[in-house]
């Protein structure tokens, strides 16, 4: 059974207030020992060890409380044990570590969470973000594999991927937010969520407006991104692709053996009030590969993205030599496997 706080301690206030009453009572007992015994028992040094502990539990008035009684008892301590007991070193370290406690305790507070709570809360919406970018099982004779990773192999990224599968049609969106990795983290959390409503409840050819009306009304500062919108019968094969400022895809036609780059193009989501979109409708037929991929893959400072394209389709040619099992994490293997940007990446084929 879960620990609880009583009633009048379950706020987060509450629980601050009590931690800072157990952290001065182990300030004010390193005093009086350094008082009674001596400062090679208790040295001013070891006050740090209460800042260290506030650092990661007190709000920031909390924590201010707590850094002017620790001053005030290492003040008490050299005056009583005279400059012998005098440390640099450790008026220094304790200096640092309020000023790191104060830190940390001013993003809790911005935060709203108290404690070690927000390392949790941040886990849990990395964990939802990628839970929300698993793709449904398809039926029989179709396979997917998707790959997302962030600048710098953070935890979070800005490209994410948003899916649904309702009467034997696949609808699925590969989305790149604006900035990358923690910055774009949050953003993407919310736009996926919003995104992952749309699929299924407008028709395909109402997606990419849809999602562009709700990023205007969210009035972001870095409000724009990019997106491929793709929406398959799984049973016929057919096809609806859409880009909004997205790379542009590419088809494998298992009758001619190549690879084919897709017309679909259109302005990002975020920016224009009534922006259209130009759709290519197309059919995926056994043998056949559809690849939607983010700019992250193919980009490189002082590169035209062109070329990008044509080494991805080059190690893409691979792929039909000998499997597109496993295909994903060897094209970005591959082309880009250690990017300054969010890369994202969806091989889709049909059996």
């Amino acid at each position: 059974m879960a620990l609880r706080w009583p009633g009048e301690l379950s706020s987060p206030r509450s629980q601050a207030r009590w931690a800072l009453a157990l952290l001065l009572v182990l300030s004010a007992a390193v005093v009086g020992l350094g008082v009674v015994i001596g400062a090679e028992v208790a040295p001013p040094g070891l006050l740090t060890l209460p800042v260290v502990l506030g650092a990661l539990a007190l709000g920031r008035r909390e924590m201010t409380l707590l850094l002017a009684a620790t001053a005030a008892g290492a003040t008490v301590l050299l005056v009583r044990s005279g400059m012998e007991a005098f440390r640099p070193g450790n008026i220094l370290l304790l200096a640092a570590m309020g000023w790191v406690g104060l830190r940390l305790a001013g993003d809790r507070d911005a935060l709203g969470v108290p404690g070690l709570a927000g390392g949790s809360m941040l886990a849990e919406v990395r964990d939802r973000l990628r839970q929300q970018g698993e793709l449904p099982v398809l039926p029989h004779g179709w396979k997917v594999e998707v790959l997302i990773k962030s600048a710098g192999n953070a935890g979070f990224a800005g490209d994410f991927l948003v899916s649904a599968v309702t009467t034997a049609r696949l609808e699925m969106a590969l989305v790149d937010v604006s900035g990358k990795g923690v910055d774009a983290g949050s953003r993407a959390l919310l736009l996926s969520g919003a995104l992952g409503g749309l699929l299924g409840a407008v028709r395909p050819e109402e997606f990419l407006p849809a999602a562009n009306a709700y990023l205007l009304r969210q009035e972001w500062g870095e409000g724009f991104a990019t997106a491929a919108y793709l929406s398959l019968d799984l049973v016929a094969g057919d096809y609806l692709l859409q880009s909004a400022g997205h790379p542009p895809a590419a088809q494998f036609a298992a009758g001619t053996g190549y690879w084919s780059t897709s017309d679909a193009e259109g302005p990002v989501l975020g920016i224009l009030e009534r922006p259209t979109w130009r759709a290519e409708r197309g059919q995926l037929r056994r043998g056949d590969a559809l690849l939607i991929f983010t700019d992250g893959i193919i980009e490189v400072p002082g590169r035209d993205l062109s070329v990008g394209i044509d080494k991805l389709l080059g190690e893409a040619n691979r792929l039909v030599i000998s499997t597109f099992d496993g295909g994903a994490e060897k094209l970005v293997g591959a082309v880009a496997p250690d990017s300054s940007d969010d890369r994202a990446l969806v091989l889709l084929w049909r059996q």
